[in-house]
C-alpha cells in the first residue's frame, strides 16, 4: 500500500537525529542533509508540477515520550496532508548509555496516542522502522530491546492503515561493508541516507 500525496500537500518529516540531520532550527522549512531532504528533493525532481510542499521536525535526541510531549506543535499545529514517523532508536539507546529503559508497552502507548491524535486529523501515514546497523557486539545485543520495538511500530501501521516503510531488514540484508552505511550503528553516512530516501520514495506516489 502507497499513500498518496495530493497536489499542493504538505509532507511532514518528524523523528530523532536521523531525521533532524542537521537542519536549520532558524528555518521552518530547512530539510537538513538527510533522507528527508533527499526524498523531497527526489519527489519534486520527479514530479515538479505537483508542488508538494517538505516540512522537517526532526529532533535529535528524541524518543517516543519527547514526539507525544510536542505532537501538537510539531504535527498538528502544521496541518500537514502526509506524516512519515521514524522513532525508536533513541528509546533503546537510553538503555545502554544510561540505564534509562523504555518498556515496548510504554513505547506502543506513547506512539498509538500520536497515531491517533494524527488519524483525527486526517493525515496519511507513513511509518519507518527504527534499526540499528551493528558494527561491533555492543550493538549487536541492542537488538534484544530493538526487536520488541520494530514489532510495534509493524503492528501500529497494519492497526492505523499506515503504509510501513521497512528498513530494518534492508539495512541488515545489504551485501555490502555496512560502515557504508553508518559510522556508529545508528547515525547514517549520506548513502545510508540515501537509501533510506529511496525505500521511503517507494511508499509514495502523487495523487492523479
Amino acid at each position: 500500500m502507497t499513500v498518496q500525496v495530493p497536489h499542493g500537500g504538505r509532507v511532514l518529516f518528524i523523528g530523532d537525529s536521523i531525521t533532524d540531520a542537521g537542519r536549520d532550527r532558524s528555518r521552518g522549512d530547512d530539510l537538513g542533509t538527510g533522507y528527508a531532504m533527499m526524498a523531497g528533493a527526489w519527489f519534486t525532481a520527479r514530479h515538479p508540477a505537483h508542488r508538494a510542499g517538505f516540512v522537517n521536525r526532526g529532533v535529535s535526541g528524541d524518543r517516543v515520550r519527547d514526539l507525544r510531549a510536542r505532537w501538537e506543535g510539531d504535527c498538528l499545529a502544521l496541518a500537514p496532508q502526509v506524516v512519515s514517523v521514524l522513532i525508536g532508536i533513541n528509546d533503546t539507546w537510553r538503555r545502554y548509555s544510561e540505564d534509562d529503559p523504555t518498556s515496548a508497552a510504554d513505547f506502543a502507548r506513547d506512539y498509538r496516542h500520536i497515531l491517533e491524535s494524527t488519524r483525527r486529523l486526517g493525515a496519511r501515514i507513513v511509518l519507518i522502522e527504527p534499526f540499528v546497523i551493528p558494527l561491533d557486539d555492543a550493538k549487536r545485543t541492542w537488538r534484544e530491546d530493538l526487536d520488541a520495538k520494530v514489532d510495534v511500530v509493524r503492528r501500529l501501521a497494519a492497526e492505523y492503515d499506515a503504509t510501513l516503510v521497512a528498513v530494518d531488514e534492508l539495512f541488515r540484508s545489504a551485501d555490502v561493508d555496512d560502515r557504508v552505511w553508518t559510522n556508529d550503528g545508528v547515525h547514517l553516512t549520506p548513502f545510508g541516507h540515501a537509501l533510506l530516501a529511496q525505500q521511503w520514495l517507494r511508499a509514495v506516489t502523487p495523487t492523479v
